[in-house]
């Protein structure tokens, strides 16, 4: 069982941010053929930064999932695997392997790079969840990769007095720290569980850029609806310190937030440089397999 923390710092909020976007996902697929939706595409990559990609999937259809993600490579950023049901099994190229299951998370830094597959250890049921991509400032890009996985139980929980549910993956709510912290980027990444009727108050930076996922449910934040499966950029304004979360009906979201780099991204497939030419090395590494 995760710790549950009910003895709270309170989360001042003195103005919420507000409703800058609300997106609606694209349904495609990736690996060998899972479906999935990308929530946070490229057109936000600056607008979200440091995120870089946000997917979400799940099916109760083993054809949606079977295939799995085989061998692919990766480099310069990190790749955050949040399971909310099902079991898939971690490999890659510098050693690493892992079990990912039930309400854990896989944080892989791919750093310089890393050959390595995600494959399910299920035949049937349900397989939901989210992977994140966060990148790493130009300094860290070619660090070692690093792996670890993040069991269920190792997760804080943090339960308000209206009986809001927050599970703090990384960065710090109401004084919980999370499972995980970054210096630079600083993430904050937060599973909340609101019953119908409920608030969440969250202090986000002024600089940080946020955002929220419904996939349960429906939200409302400074007057204005997020349904199910819509992405909420939240408007950054100098006198807005948080976002106040408000749900009528039992209602489940992400709330994902974090300090811009301000780097260049360039992006190609799986790798994420700050250059063309940093892109090009990548690729020539990756087929002289120097990778991890």
């Amino acid at each position: 069982m995760s710790t549950v923390h009910t003895d709270l710092q309170t989360e001042n909020v003195s103005l919420s941010r507000v409703v800058e976007q609300l997106v609606a996902g694209q349904a495609t697929s990736d690996g060998a053929g899972v479906k999935l939706t990308r929530v946070l595409t490229q057109p936000f990559q600056y607008r979200l930064d440091p995120y870089l990609m946000l997917d979400a999937f799940g099916s109760d259809e083993a054809d949606d999932y079977i295939g799995g993600f085989p061998d692919h490579p990766h480099r310069g950023f990190e790749t955050i695997t949040y399971m909310l049901t099902g079991r898939m099994r971690h490999r890659d190229s510098a050693g690493h392997e892992g079990l990912l299951q039930n309400g854990g998370v896989q944080w892989m830094t791919a750093g310089r790079g890393v050959i390595h597959s995600e494959l399910p250890e299920q035949e049937e049921g349900r397989m939901a969840g989210f992977q994140l991509w966060l990148n790493l400032p130009a300094k860290d890009k070619m660090i070692e990769p690093w792996y670890r996985d993040i069991q269920s139980e190792e997760i804080p929980e943090l339960l308000t007095a209206e009986g809001v549910k927050a599970r703090v993956i990384a960065g710090h709510s109401h004084g919980v720290a999370g499972a995980m912290q970054r210096e630079v980027t600083q993430p904050l990444y937060l599973d909340i569980h609101l019953p119908a009727g409920t608030q969440f108050r969250q202090h986000l930076s002024a600089t940080a850029n946020a955002f929220l996922y419904v996939y349960e449910g429906e939200l409302e934040v400074a007057g204005k609806a997020v349904p199910q499966q819509r992405m909420a950029i939240l408007k950054k304004a100098a006198d807005a310190d948080g976002v106040v979360i408000s749900a009528a009906t039992a209602t489940r979201a992400l709330l994902i937030a974090g300090e811009p780099l301000g780097e260049t991204i360039v992006q190609y497939g799986p790798f994420v440089m700050n250059s063309q030419q940093e892109i090009f090395k990548a690729i020539s590494d990756f087929r002289e397999g120097k990778f991890a």
